[in-house]
């Protein structure tokens, strides 16, 4: 009986995880589907290169102001409702997006679609982790991170289904839809047990650890919750630069940032491009080459759902980074000469460099990134450090979508992808000095792991 009942908790709370996950899927959508959205946007509103790296990267604005507010929401309506919120800004804003009349509305709307990534962001993670068994942890935040690789693969999809027609207002209000299903999705779903212990409602907070645990140690788990909280001070912002708080904090911004600014999202809002300024130039058969990389980082993302909880936090990391500096090594040499074009067998580089480049990413700094954001701070100030971490995620984000078609005009494809490997080597510098492993360890555990 009780195996019973803790089988049927976990495929509960594995179905919670995944209702969360619908946010990672927008997440991913709406910063995918910008990628083959504009070659037919810049033909209907012509626009320079800096222009063009504002409208892609008004979503990553957009994101950063989010997420700055998500913490104080999540603080005070809790983690379930402020994803029901992103949801909701996503209908609007897609929508906005897609009826846009000119550049300034399109800008507008994609800073609006960014301000609901921001909230889901911090919130769907931190509700996942704090619903997660320990044991669980790692596979069930990385979900969210399999949502974000599968909403990239069908904002691929729907931009090759639609090239032909060169359809971009239905690539961008397609999102409506998973939208409103996360908003509907996530009412039913129980509050996080954390949260719910830190308002005072104990005993919704031991029905909720009943629901996802289905075992005998819902008190000792409620009770570790508890003195937790009676340990820790007050959550305040000020909080943060407390000396116990430093150390997690410096870990969460610096693998925040280096996740970004090692080029991630030069390639995901950029992909049909690079492979056309690599001899590919039709758009269609771009987009197919994007699709390619969409598949790749799907499937890779679930060698991390695989081994994050069994191999462990760095190791992967380790692996990725490693991985990802070789293959922007490779292709920063190919780009060297241009001329050889896709016949000449950049083409073919640039394919196997971004397919390399995809999965290393995918199984390490990808996933690992945000569940280790939602699991390294100290419960009282989890909020709003998860906060400040994914400001600065998207505040690199913004920096690289910004400058990355700039960088290609005035130094050249070469210099940007050999300065994208340069800040992966320091990446991986930061990993062996910084980072602590993180397998097993409840939250409370690693919570005071940076008081010793």
């Amino acid at each position: 009986m009780a195996q019973d009942e803790a089988g049927a908790a976990t495929r509960y709370v594995a179905m919670v995880a995944g209702i969360a996950a619908v946010g990672g899927a927008l997440f991913g959508y709406d910063t995918g589907v910008i990628s083959g959205a504009i070659l037919y946007i810049a033909r209907d509103f012509p626009m320079d290169a800096g222009e063009q790296g504002l409208v892609v990267s008004a979503v990553t604005l957009g994101a950063l102001v989010g997420a700055v507010g998500a913490g104080a929401l999540a603080d005070r309506l809790g983690r379930r409702l402020t994803n029901v919120a992103a949801g909701l800004i996503f209908v609007f804003a897609s929508l906005v997006s897609a009826l846009a009349i000119g550049m300034e509305t399109l800008v507008a709307g994609r800073f609006l679609v960014g301000c609901g990534i921001g909230l889901t962001s911090v919130a769907a993670p931190m509700y996942i982790a704090e619903a997660a068994p320990a044991r669980l942890r790692g596979t069930l935040v990385s979900v969210f991170q399999l949502a974000v690789t599968i909403g990239i693969l069908v904002a691929y999809l729907v931009d090759e289904a639609l090239a032909a027609a060169g359809s971009w207002r239905w690539m961008l209000g397609v999102a409506a839809l998973p939208g409103a299903l996360l908003a509907v999705g996530m009412l039913p779903l129980p509050e996080s047990p954390r949260w719910l212990a830190k308002v005072g409602r104990d005993a919704e907070a031991r029905a909720v650890l009943g629901q996802l645990r289905g075992d005998g140690h819902v008190e000792d788990e409620l009770g570790e919750i508890k003195q937790d909280l009676a340990r820790e001070r007050s959550g305040s912002w000020a909080r943060l630069l407390d000396a116990d708080v430093r150390p997690a904090l410096l870990v969460g911004i610096g693998l925040a940032v280096f996740q970004q600014i090692t080029g991630i999202n030069a390639v995901i809002y950029y992909a049909p491009q690079i492979f056309q300024s690599a001899g590919f130039e039709s758009d269609v058969v771009a987009l197919a080459a994007t699709i390619g990389i969409g598949v790749v980082n799907v499937l890779a993302t679930l060698i991390a759902i695989w081994l994050v909880d069994r191999a462990g936090r760095r190791p992967l990391l380790i692996a990725g980074v490693l991985g990802m500096v070789a293959a922007l090594a490779v292709l920063g040499i190919a780009f060297r000469d241009t001329s050889q074009g896709a016949e000449g067998g950049l083409g073919s580089i640039t394919v196997l460099c971004l397919g390399a480049y995809i999965v290393s990413f995918a199984f390490s700094l990808g996933p690992i990134v945000w569940l280790m954001i939602s699991e390294i701070y100290p419960y009282t100030v989890r909020a709003p450090a998860i906060a400040v971490s994914t400001a600065a995620n998207w505040a690199a984000n913004f920096l690289v979508s910004l400058t990355f078609p700039i960088l290609r005009i005035r130094i050249g494809s070469s210099a940007t992808f050999l300065i994208y490997a340069t800040l992966g080597v320091l990446t991986l510098l930061f990993i062996l000095t910084r980072v602590p492993e993180t397998k097993g360890k409840t939250l409370e555990e690693i919570g005071r792991s940076w008081h010793s």
